[in-house]
């Protein structure tokens, strides 16, 4: 068995939170694993990097957007096994932002209420983190 560092792969993402209590969703483009299936935007922690860090640099990558690290926000985390390693993703709510989400890696982007969003097929991983949205903006 690998060493944890080997066998863990850490990921962050973000649900971007709109004024009207909407969450950004962004399908992933063909040629990659699990084209076609909508995501919350982020990605991996790279060496030296904190979550917080990765998800900012993510988030700009993927979307042109930008954002300070006092707008996230942790919120929940999820536990999935994966072929060879096993993923740790780690979500944050995030309400403030500058610039207008675009599309930069995605094929698309949806702007999609938590209690509508298992109509949106996902990674296994990411609907533990759909059931902490639907609570947290239903308080």
């Amino acid at each position: 068995m690998a060493d944890n560092a080997t066998f863990l792969l850490p990921v962050v993402a973000a649900a971007l939170i709109d004024g009207e209590g909407r969450v950004l969703l962004q399908q992933r483009p063909p040629g990659r694993a699990m084209a076609g299936l909508w995501e919350f935007p982020g990605g991996k922690i790279e060496a030296r990097e904190s979550p917080e860090q990765a998800l900012i640099r993510e988030l700009e990558e993927e979307l042109g957007i930008v954002l300070a690290a006092d707008a996230l926000v942790a919120t929940a985390f999820a536990s999935a096994a994966l072929d060879t390693r096993h993923l740790l993703l780690l979500l944050y709510a995030v309400r403030h932002w500058t610039g207008e989400p675009q599309a930069l890696e995605a094929t698309a982007l949806a702007w999609v209420r938590p209690a509508d969003m298992p109509a949106f097929p996902m990674p296994h991983a990411d609907r533990p983190l759909v059931d902490a949205l639907v609570r947290l903006l239903r308080d």
